[in-house]
C-alpha cells in the first residue's frame, strides 16, 4: 500500500476486473527430416520460396527424403508457418573452400553438413566502391564475393551467371541460388566486415584463419571436401535438446502445435523397422507429455490390403492418414509417390486459420498433387479406396484420402479420427479444441501465481476464463444455445478443500460441450399422401 504523509487528495488506479485471455495459435507446424542442404539449427520459414532458399529442393533420388515434398504440400494446402529441424547423416562434413589472403585465409563453409562438392562455387573480384584517393580506381581494401549453387553439377567451365549475355549466348542454365556481396571489408571494425555481412547468407558461413586480410581475386572456385556421411538411424531424427536439433529440439519451441516426421515411413532411408517405430513413438510421446501439440502419422507404402492395416499405437494426440499421394518431382521432371503427412498438416493449418480449430480438418480438396491419371497406371493416389474399404478403416481410426473426381470434387481428406480407443477423444477437432483451450487458459492465468488465494482472486479467475470461453462459444466451437449450456467454470469453496488452500493450491473446474463433426449425415425419407398435411 502507498504511504500517505501529507494531507491532500490521492488518486489510485486498481485492477479488480477479469484479465483478458488470448487464444493461442494452433496452425504452426514442425517438420523433422533430411534436406538437400541448409542449417541444422531449427528455423521457421513462412513460404515455399523461403524453404527452398534455406534448404534446397528434392534430395537426390538415390537418397530420397520426403521432407521437401512435405514442405511443398504444407504450403500448397494453406500452411503459413513451418519450423524445420534439418537432420544429417552421422559423420557428414560440410563442403568448404579457403580463399588465400596475405596473412592467412578466408574460410567459407557450406551451411550445414553435406556433400555440395562441384555444385557450390565462389568468386572474388574487385569491389564496386571507388578508391577515396583515386576515384578512377577500385578501392584496393574492398572486395566483391559472389556465391552460386546448383542442385545438380553444372558443365565446366562455368559461364558467369552474373553476365546475362553469356548465359543467353551459351544456353547455360542459371544457378538455383546465387548471392552477390559487394564492398566487403576485411577490417573487423568496419560495418561491412565480411564475417558480419555473411551472417545473412543462405549458402555459406565464413571464418578467418590468421590475421584478417583481403582475399586475392579468384575466378569461379568449387567447394570441396564435403561428405554426406553414413547410414541414418533413429538417433538423428530424435536429436538433442542442447543444442536443439531434431524432435527434441522442437520440444523447446512452444509455438509448434502440429508435428510431422515425413520420413517415419521411409524404408529406403531407414530400412530398420525398429528405427521407424522408435521415431513414431517419440513423436507421439512428445505430444502426450507436452499436451500442447498434435502429431500427424502416415501408413507405410504398399499397403493395398486394407483389411491388414492396423493402427500402430493408441493415442488421442495423433491421427494417421492413408494412402500415399502422387506429386511432381521437380528434380527429375517425373512424378513420385510421397506420404500424405505434409499435405494433411497444411489442411489442418488452413482449416484453423479459415474456420477455427473446432472445424474437423476433412472434406477438403487436396492441392499440390497430380490431378489426372497418367500412363502406366499412375493415379493421383497410391490406392483408390471405395466406401466399403473405408468401412473397414474408419472404425480403426485410419483416415483416408479419397478420389471424388467422378463427382467433380477432386481428391479429398475423408476422415477426422484420432488413434484413441476412448470414444470421448475419437475426433481430431475435439482433442485439438481442448489443446487450444487448455494452452490458452494456461498462458492467460499465469498472473494468478502468488496472488492471495482468496475469494476475490477466485472470482477474477472465474470471470477471466468465462469471458474467454464465451468467445470460444460464439465462434461455434461449443454446443448450446446459451453460454450456460456450452461450458461451466467453478472456482470457489466447492472446488478446493482447506488443506489444498493451506498447501497453496487454487483449483478450478472447467467443463466444455465440444462440437462433434457431422461424420455421418443421415437423411430419412418417407412417403406422404396429398392430404396428409390436413
Amino acid at each position: 500500500m502507498p504511504e500517505y504523509l501529507a494531507p491532500g487528495v490521492y488518486t489510485e488506479e486498481i485492477n479488480t476486473g477479469p484479465v483478458p485471455i488470448e487464444g493461442v495459435s494452433t496452425s504452426t507446424a514442425g517438420f523433422v527430416g533430411l534436406t538437400e542442404r541448409g542449417p541444422t539449427m531449427i528455423r521457421m520459414v513462412t513460404s515455399l520460396r523461403e524453404f527452398s532458399r534455406w534448404y534446397g529442393g528434392p534430395v537426390d533420388p538415390d537418397t530420397v527424403s520426403y521432407l521437401p515434398f512435405a514442405a511443398r504440400g504444407f504450403f500448397d494446402n494453406g500452411g503459413q508457418r513451418l519450423f524445420v529441424a534439418r537432420v544429417t547423416r552421422p559423420n557428414a562434413v560440410s563442403s568448404s573452400v579457403t580463399l588465400a589472403t596475405g596473412t592467412g585465409g578466408l574460410v567459407l563453409d557450406a551451411i550445414g553438413p553435406g556433400n555440395l562438392d562441384g555444385r557450390l562455387f565462389v568468386k572474388v573480384r574487385v569491389a564496386s566502391r571507388r578508391d577515396p584517393d583515386d576515384p578512377t580506381s577500385p578501392d584496393p581494401t574492398r572486395f566483391r564475393l559472389q556465391v552460386i549453387y546448383y542442385a545438380t553439377r553444372p558443365p565446366l567451365p562455368l559461364v558467369d551467371p552474373f553476365v546475362r549475355e553469356a548465359l543467353r549466348d551459351t544456353g547455360r542454365r542459371e544457378p538455383d541460388e546465387s548471392e552477390d556481396w559487394d564492398d566487403l571489408s576485411a577490417n573487423p571494425g568496419s560495418s561491412d566486415y565480411v564475417l558480419t555481412v555473411l551472417q545473412a547468407s543462405h549458402l555459406v558461413t565464413a571464418s578467418v584463419s590468421g590475421t584478417p586480410d583481403r582475399p586475392a581475386d579468384v575466378d569461379w572456385t568449387p567447394f570441396a571436401g564435403g561428405a554426406d556421411g553414413d547410414a541414418m538411424t533413429a538417433d538423428q531424427f530424435l536429436g538433442t535438446e542442447v543444442p536443439p536439433t531434431g524432435l527434441n529440439g522442437l520440444r523447446q519451441i512452444d509455438a509448434v502445435s502440429l508435428l510431422c516426421v515425413p520420413d517415419e515411413v521411409n524404408s529406403r532411408l531407414l530400412p530398420d523397422d525398429g528405427a521407424r517405430d522408435e521415431i513414431r513413438d517419440a513423436l507421439v510421446t512428445q505430444c502426450e507429455e507436452l499436451a500442447d501439440r498434435f502429431a500427424v502419422l502416415q501408413v507405410d507404402r504398399g499397403q493395398g490390403n486394407v483389411g491388414s492395416i492396423d493402427p500402430p499405437l493408441t493415442t488421442s494426440y495423433a491421427a494417421i492418414y492413408y494412402p500415399w499421394l502422387r506429386v511432381l518431382d521437380s528434380r527429375t521432371g517425373d512424378t513420385r509417390l510421397v506420404p500424405p503427412g505434409g499435405h494433411v498438416v497444411g489442411v489442418y493449418a488452413a482449416t484453423d486459420i479459415e474456420r477455427g480449430v473446432h472445424k474437423a480438418p476433412a472434406n477438403v480438396d487436396l492441392r499440390g498433387i497430380v490431378r489426372r491419371d497418367l500412363p502406366g497406371d499412375r493415379k493421383p493416389l497410391e490406392f483408390l479406396i471405395n466406401k466399403r474399404q473405408q468401412d473397414l478403416l474408419n472404425p480403426k481410426g485410419i483416415n483416408v484420402c479419397r478420389d471424388f473426381r467422378a463427382d467433380r470434387r477432386g481428391i479429398r481428406v475423408w476422415g477426422a479420427r484420432t488413434l484413441s480407443a476412448d470414444a470421448q477423444w475419437k475426433y481430431v477437432n475435439v482433442r485439438r479444441l481442448f489443446i487450444f483451450v487448455e494452452e490458452s487458459i494456461d498462458e492467460g492465468v499465469q498472473w494468478v501465481v502468488f496472488e492471495p488465494n482468496s475469494k476475490q482472486t477466485w472470482d477474477r479467475v472465474r470471470r477471466s476464463i468465462s469471458n474467454f470461453l464465451v468467445s470460444v462459444w460464439k465462434s461455434g466451437a461449443l454446443m448450446g444455445s446459451r453460454p450456460e449450456e456450452a461450458f461451466f467454470v467453478r472456482c470457489d469453496r466447492t472446488t478446493m478443500t482447506q488443506q489444498e488452500i493451506d498447501n497453496g493450491q487454487l483449483v478450478c473446474y472447467i467443463g466444455l460441450a465440444a462440437v462433434k463433426p457431422a461424420e455421418f449425415v443421415i437423411l430419412r425419407y418417407s412417403q406422404m399422401t396429398a392430404d396428409a398435411e390436413s
